[in-house]
């Protein structure tokens, strides 16, 4: 029988790439004009994490760049720190992570930018969570105190232990704390060794799929400005007009799958190489969109790096607007069709 989503899948290159070969050359051709779009690359490397990019499985970035000539390298990585351990150095131009590993990185000195965030709603948060196995005596994310917890350090779930623990009257130094990437913990957790596990989809949902895990705690209304889109600084600057069309996609895309999540989880699902309906869970509960960069944003991003610093866990305190662009550059860079809240 032929597969219907076959046809939604054609249907949708279609409808969000009207005239992209023209439309492309158009763009060029402004950004040149304006002096802040222009780019010298002929390569876009762009970091990904194992949970999952719609941007890549979908091909919208090759089919803007092919007729530009440039040409667009995927590099995977296990979670958002190893991601950002790449971009310092500038092995990859731009990758999409959480709130914290760009305060990590900023605080090291690395040279990033801030390029788009991501929307954020009351709902956010359901696929980060705080978990035990299903038979753990602990009831109570205050129940941990003194326990192993493992997560990923320097990654979201940096922030959303910190600030569950301090709900509780906790904090950090109540924990042991063993950094682990999600991809080494998962089969772990999964065998009992592990007892308390901060983590979040795609591994989040597959523990569920095997009725291994028992949540404490999500990420809902931990109050996160959310993650974003950061690239390299140096080739940033240089390479606005490629850091447009790239907003352009993943604001497509993303608005398409806040739409249409049933058709974004059978897109997904084969390229993360899970049951369908493991994946359309983890569609559900995540947040498609993206906002610009803003003074508010970026207040918002510095009471996280503010609370970092006060709680000792990043060594000196940081100016996340030193990791901006400028005000041209990000007025170039942002569709009209991303909100500015």
């Amino acid at each position: 029988m032929r597969s219907p989503f076959k046809f939604s899948r054609r249907k949708f290159n279609h409808l969000v790439l009207p005239g992209a070969i023209g439309f492309s050359a158009a763009l060029a051709s402004s950004s040149f004009a304006q002096g802040t779009g222009d780019y010298k690359a002929k390569v876009l490397q762009v970091g990904y994490q194992v949970s999952g990019d719609l941007v890549k499985v979908s091909g919208v970035l090759e089919k803007r760049l092919e007729p530009l000539g440039v040409k667009v390298e995927w590099i995977q990585f296990a979670q958002g720190p190893q991601l950002m351990e790449a971009l310092k150095i500038g092995r990859i131009d731009t990758g999409s992570v959480g709130e914290t590993p760009p305060i990590f990185t900023q605080s090291g000195g690395g040279p990033i930018v801030y390029v788009v965030g991501s929307k954020t709603t009351p709902e956010t948060g359901k696929g980060s969570v705080i978990a035990v196995p299903p038979d753990s005596p602990i009831k109570t994310v205050r129940d941990i105190k003194g326990q192993d917890v493992v997560f990923q350090a320097a990654s979201a779930s940096h922030y959303l232990i910190l600030r569950a623990l301090e709900e509780v009257g906790l904090t950090i130094n109540d924990i042991n704390i063993k950094s682990l990437s999600n991809v080494e913990a998962r089969a772990a957790f999964l065998a009992g060794r592990i007892p308390v596990w901060v983590t979040g989809d795609p591994h989040y949902a597959i523990a569920q799929k095997f009725g291994k895990i028992r949540v404490l705690r999500d990420s809902v209304g931990i109050n996160s400005p959310g993650g974003y889109y950061v690239a390299y600084k140096p080739w940033a600057q240089e390479n606005v007009g490629l850091l447009r069309i790239l907003v352009e996609e993943v604001d497509k895309i993303e608005q398409w799958a806040e739409k249409n999540k049933t058709d974004a989880a059978k897109l997904l699902a084969p390229a993360q190489k899970l049951d369908l309906d493991v994946m359309q869970v983890i569609v559900d509960r995540r947040t498609f969109g993206r906002r610009a960069i803003t003074p508010a944003l970026i207040k918002d991003q510095q009471r996280i790096a503010d609370y970092f610093y006060k709680n000792g866990v990043i060594p000196k305190a940081i100016n996340v607007s030193e990791a901006l662009l400028t005000t041209d550059q990000y007025a170039a860079l942002t569709p009209t069709t991303i909100s500015q809240k």
